[in-house]
């Protein structure tokens, strides 16, 4: 435990963000409402809070503890049919359904796959990993495996790496290889993209003139989604592939920083 002097402090919003209850505005909005407590009086915006605080949000009350962090990141190999969302209104089966259950921490999803897309998924227990993967200015690219029902000339190739205005803005492949075919109509292609915009590849296929059959995310970085790893199976990664994994995105998780964990 740390001294008076060495006591750490921390902003409320960024604290419970990190521990994945929430985004940053969402909690920030939570605030503002005076929905959130500390010590059983209403937080405000950018107050911080110290090991030993209580803090009361959602029906649940949560202490601040002093501890070393547990960053956990897991590989979630995500079959077509699957939402990328905790609960669907619609009842359909969701990427979550068949992890491993957490006590005090929560699996917070880094991207999404759409409803039709399989492949590799990543799920972690740190919110502030989350967001630095996910954040356009990590540039962490992530790769598809396409399989393309059309015909593709070598022009349609180049305007994919040059870029192409669709209705939010340009995008654009940073690599396509070809990668075989079934048949003369059917070809396979791995591209790679920077940015996770909903639908980006299927819509910058789609602006050529050709329709994406199958796609399947088999890269997130520096993580590659194993051959072994069947449709529905999940495994997490272990210390050796976590420090490849920070160094490739030039993170650094905190030796020591301020957690929220649930009382009952």
């Amino acid at each position: 435990m740390s001294t008076p002097e060495e006591t750490l402090s921390e902003r409320l919003q960024k604290i419970l963000a990190r521990a994945g209850l929430g985004s940053r505005r969402q909690i920030e909005k939570s605030i503002d409402m005076g929905q959130i407590k500390i010590n059983h009086k209403v937080a405000t915006l950018g107050q911080r809070v110290v090991e030993g605080d209580r803090i009361d949000w959602k029906n649940r009350i949560w202490k601040v503890t002093e501890e070393a962090p547990d960053v956990q990141v897991l590989m979630y190999h995500k079959p077509t049919g699957e939402v990328s969302t905790k609960n669907d209104p619609e009842g359909r089966k969701t990427v979550f359904d068949r992890l491993p259950r957490l006590k005090a921490q929560k699996w917070i999803n880094i991207g999404r796959l759409d409803l039709n897309t399989s492949g590799l998924l990543l799920f972690t227990t740190d919110g502030q990993l989350a967001n630095h993967m996910m954040h356009p200015s990590a540039n962490i690219d992530r790769e598809y495996a396409c399989r393309i029902f059309g015909e593709i000339s070598e022009q349609q190739i180049d305007n994919l790496k040059k870029g192409v205005m669709l209705e939010d803005g340009m995008a654009s492949f940073s690599d396509v290889q070809a990668a075989g075919g079934e048949d003369h109509l059917n070809k396979w292609f791995h591209v790679v993209i920077l940015e996770g915009k909903n639908r980006e590849v299927r819509r910058l296929w789609e602006s050529q003139g050709v329709k994406v059959s199958r796609l399947k995310r088999v890269r997130y970085g520096g993580v590659f989604l194993p051959k072994q790893l069947r449709q529905g199976q999940h495994r997490q990664l272990n210390k050796k592939e976590l420090d490849i994994l920070f160094k490739d995105i030039n993170y650094t998780p905190a030796a020591v920083q301020l957690i929220a964990s649930s009382m009952r």
